[in-house]
């Protein structure tokens, strides 16, 4: 396969590098930084760009000018080989290296005895249940003086409706039947002439 065709890929990064070139961009305070987010030991003085995230070497840190040293964006060997926009870029070194142990030391310390936050979650409540389930499971009906045998109340009423059904029925068509005459039984009788009643003389 040429090599034309291959795509480039991601280069790997170099502690030390010699290019002249600076970025045009402000240079960048390491003060504007936490402490885990730069290291200023001499052996791998390195900050985390703030353009691509990632741990970058700083050359020229016993120098009068520091900056980072050019990079990609993406992992050696594996991204595509796209040029940072923070490489090159000055930094300005304002804080001491033995103010910076101490910070760090103490928020290492700080954070390693916090205690985490106990989680208490909520139990999980039942539904309530309605009003006719509540029923059904808690009164067992008696009818009249007998006890109950454990049925639910609403069977039974069922059941005592089914009973004296045929003879509510047998009533209410009976009680709609009206007698011969012009009125029910013992309603008085429909004047049949307009009644002018006088009016009393003053």
């Amino acid at each position: 396969m040429p090599a034309s065709t291959l795509e480039r890929t991601a280069r790997p990064r170099r502690s030390r590098t010699r290019s002249r070139n600076v970025n045009g961009r402000p240079a960048l305070a390491v003060s504007t930084l936490k402490p885990h987010q730069y290291d200023l030991r001499p052996a791998c003085a390195s900050l985390i760009c703030p353009d691509c995230r990632t741990w970058v070497p700083i050359t020229g840190l016993q120098a009068k000018k520091s900056k980072l040293v050019p990079h990609d964006t993406g992992l050696a060997g594996k991204d595509a080989a796209v040029r940072c926009q923070g490489s090159n870029r000055l930094v300005t070194v304002d804080v001491k290296a033995k103010k910076w142990e101490e910070r760090l030391v103490e928020g290492h310390a700080e954070t390693a005895h916090r205690r985490r936050t106990t989680v208490r979650r909520k139990p999980k409540v039942a539904p309530a249940p309605a009003v006719s389930q509540i029923a059904a499971q808690k009164q067992t009906a008696s009818t009249g003086d007998e006890p109950g045998d454990g049925r639910p109340l609403w069977l039974l009423r069922k059941e005592q409706w089914a009973s004296t059904e045929l003879a509510v029925r047998d009533a209410d068509t009976r009680r709609a039947q009206l007698p011969a005459g012009d009125a029910l039984l013992g309603a008085p009788p429909v004047p049949l002439k307009t009644l002018h009643p006088e009016r009393p003389a003053r």
